[in-house]
């Protein structure tokens, strides 16, 4: 979704002090049934995707981690989450919510100048991992 502009912040458990460019890359195994749930599945049609063409296992856009925002506090009932960082307040609601796990304690990752690339096949880690080709490297999530 964040290859696509759909989404802009990817949650995780931990924090990183990382900053500046990222490769997105998607995992070499689809969840079929998670694609097939809607809003995924129509937001997948409007890209052009359905589940056999999805581009797996390879470096698929390009972005800048911006930052890394807290999750503060979380109305599940109201799908809005309040993100944290050095003052900062940012709001999370809709699509955007449904995208990410906002429980209080985790973090946001922001990510901007997202820029979709054609596939790159690569073998993705967990946590960050170091990536690189000709034409664009960087730190891989």
């Amino acid at each position: 979704m964040i290859a696509i502009g759909e989404k802009q912040f990817e949650t995780r458990s931990w924090l990183t002090n990382y900053r500046g460019k990222i490769a997105i890359h998607a995992a070499k195994k689809v969840d079929t049934e998670m694609c097939e749930t809607e809003p995924i599945r129509s937001i997948l049609t409007q890209h052009g995707y359905k589940v056999d063409n999805l581009p797996m296992g390879s470096v698929v856009a390009i972005a800048t981690l911006a930052d890394c925002l807290l999750v503060k506090e979380t109305n599940d009932k109201e799908k809005v989450a309040y993100l944290s960082a050095l003052g900062r307040v940012t709001e999370v609601r809709g699509i955007e919510y449904d995208f990410g796990w906002y429980e209080a304690g985790r973090y946001a990752w922001e990510m901007t100048d997202r820029k979709q690339i054609d596939p790159v096949p690569a073998k993705g880690y967990q946590r960050l991992w170091e990536w690189y080709n000709n034409s664009v490297g960087g730190v891989g999530l």
